[in-house]
């Protein structure tokens, strides 16, 4: 019987160590989504994990020349709802825009989303 709960404790602890180093290895993956409507950007956050969601921070970036070129501009911020539901409103900015939802160290992997030329 000692021997029984020896092995069921050695076991457990295993367990135990090895979820930890299961969750600390790798970032949750997410996905950010832009829509537009008139001057109004908005769209959503998914992710497996709700911590990787539930007010996670989102930027409206307006595309000048290449994308990520390094002159690029933040326009606005928004954080996201618990269901992933962001929105920035009426921005009054018209060109190429993408949101972005950076990375969480530790947690989250970050996302861009597609490019949305507006013209209005």
């Amino acid at each position: 019987m000692k021997l029984f709960f020896a092995v069921f404790a050695v076991a457990a602890c295993a367990a135990v160590v090895l979820t930890g180093f299961a969750s600390a290895g790798g970032l949750t993956d997410t996905t950010v989504t832009i829509h537009v409507d008139g001057r109004d950007y908005s769209g959503k956050v998914k992710s497996p994990r709700q911590r990787c969601v539930n007010e996670r921070k989102v930027k409206l970036i307006k595309q000048v020349g290449e994308r990520g070129g390094g002159d690029d501009i933040k326009i606005a911020t928004d954080l996201a709802d618990s269901d992933g539901e962001w929105s920035t409103g009426n921005t009054g900015s018209r060109g190429k825009h993408y949101a972005r939802a950076p990375k969480i160290p530790d947690k989250c992997k970050g996302d861009a989303s597609r490019t949305l030329r507006t013209e209005f």
